[in-house]
């Protein structure tokens, strides 16, 4: 079940928020979410059949945290085991999951050997929880958070549903206090309605519409596609993946403000960057400060002298690559954005923002071919794909249609459109002027939401890209 849902809008949301307003007091709507989130996590795990297991060992894992933090903060002598212990207990099962396949296949390949190469099916939500709790136990060592002494309020923390899945990933310091006092009003359901409805329709009318230009290429293949519409179509999927999980990242905030919660933001107008630094501090903004406050700076960060800064900041690019997804193309990504990101951080960075036109038009360039590694798992395709990019290049070309791209572009011109108005500053510049305007503001809302439900109930909907990380 995903938030672009018929049931989810019109059965689990009304049924939720219903329980949730009846309960008296903090204690009690802390539990309403724990159990509405693990009903939720347990309609989506039991979709896929035969892993009904991921239910009980994603309730283990809130239980082994919270027991994990509690003993680290009382512990005088071993709470440095204990973390190590934590982070070991953790990232095993993301390690098992998401990634034995991966080895055990590379593995075999490299040393001829016969290990089982299991297709595991990935439990959702994995790669964001385990990084919740990972955080957790750290800042519980560090003391920049006190243990939680409630599981309920820690089950809550880590099981929220609108960020359970694909975050935003939200440090327990961040929603500590709230956990146990938060203000509920109209205020705060008008305002996450509305939030939640801009990010619906940014999925549903610009994301999935743009991503049936993607889809049409992968079923022509790659090497019937001419230049022009090569490029338009790795433009529509940077669309695609923008609009996605800013959507996601914007329903998952409406939501949480219905209930009393500030989660953080996770998008900052990234494709108005000038260099790709300047891209990753806008875009999933948490997943960036997670990295940074728990790789980069405890290897040392900048602090230790050139190389070791150099060697930290290819550690965490890989890791941020390797996060994404177990295959070659998404380790090749992040060591194609850590060539680049030292590029601008020794030579070219301080020209391209002092020059505004010329940083715009190589983040142009750049984003849709960082997209193009990032979106084509298979090395084979990838580099197809690459040669109709760049044709000067060596390559085998297939039968091409006349004129490919102009029948997409009459198709999808309309999406292209609306992606590049709300990728500008233009929307929430008109957003303020609005406030005096209440019933064109629901007029407004309404609509957006009519489209939406049109759109889910023709079937016109595809589920979120981030699920799969």
């Amino acid at each position: 079940m995903v938030f672009s849902s018929l049931e989810f809008i019109f059965i689990f949301l009304p049924v939720f928020f219903i329980c949730y307003a009846l309960m008296p007091n903090i204690r009690l709507k802390n539990l309403a979410i724990l159990l509405g989130s693990i009903v939720f996590y347990s309609i989506g795990v039991l979709e896929t059949p035969k892993t009904w297991i991921y239910i009980p060992l994603f309730i283990q894992t809130i239980l082994v945290n919270y027991l994990l933090g509690r003993l680290i903060q009382d512990s005088q002598k071993h709470s440095k085991l204990l973390l190590i212990l934590g982070i070991v207990y953790n990232v095993f099962w993301l390690l098992f999951f998401k990634y034995s396949g991966f080895f055990s296949t590379n593995l075999n390949h490299a040393f001829h050997l016969d290990l089982p190469e299991r297709n595991i099916i990935l439990p959702i939500g994995i790669s964001f929880y385990t990084f919740q709790n990972l955080s957790y136990l750290v800042d519980v060592y560090r003391k920049n958070a006190k243990a939680s002494k409630n599981l309920i309020d820690y089950g809550a923390y880590i099981s929220m549903f609108p960020q359970l899945i694909a975050g935003p990933i939200v440090t327990y310091s961040t929603v500590a206090e709230e956990l146990k006092d938060r203000k509920h009003s109209l205020y705060h359901i008008d305002k996450g309605l509305k939030i939640f409805t801009a990010g619906l329709g940014f999925k549903i009318l610009i994301a999935n519409q743009l991503g049936g230009l993607w889809r049409d290429i992968g079923t022509i293949g790659f090497k019937s596609i001419s230049t022009p519409l090569a490029w338009l179509s790795i433009a529509a999927y940077s669309f695609q993946l923008y609009f996605d999980f800013y959507g996601y990242s914007l329903m998952a905030i409406g939501l949480g403000l219905m209930m009393g919660f500030h989660l953080p933001q996770n998008f900052n107008q990234p494709y108005l960057s000038l260099t790709m630094t300047e891209f990753w501090r806008r875009w999933h903004m948490t997943l960036g400060s997670w990295f940074r406050n728990y790789i980069y700076i405890p290897l040392g960060g900048n602090r230790k002298g050139k190389f070791k800064t150099i060697r930290n900041i290819f550690i965490v690019w890989f890791l941020t690559g390797f996060w994404h997804g177990a295959s070659w193309n998404f380790i090749l990504w992040g060591l194609f954005l850590f060539v680049i990101l030292m590029s601008e951080k020794l030579f070219t960075g301080k020209y391209l923002n002092q020059h505004k036109i010329l940083g715009h038009c190589y983040m142009l360039f750049l984003i849709p071919v960082s997209w193009t590694i990032f979106a084509i798992t298979d090395i084979h395709s990838l580099g197809v794909f690459f040669t109709r990019l760049f044709p000067f290049l060596p390559h085998e070309t297939g039968r091409i249609m006349d004129g490919d791209y102009l029948k997409s572009l009459h198709t999808y011109w309309k999406y292209f459109l609306a992606a590049i108005l709300f990728c500008t500053p233009l929307p929430q510049m008109l957003a303020p002027k609005l406030k005096d305007k209440p019933v064109l503001t629901a007029i407004g809302c309404l609509a957006v939401f009519a489209a939406c439900v049109y759109c889910m109930y023709q079937g016109l909907n595809d589920p979120f890209l981030y699920f799969r990380f």
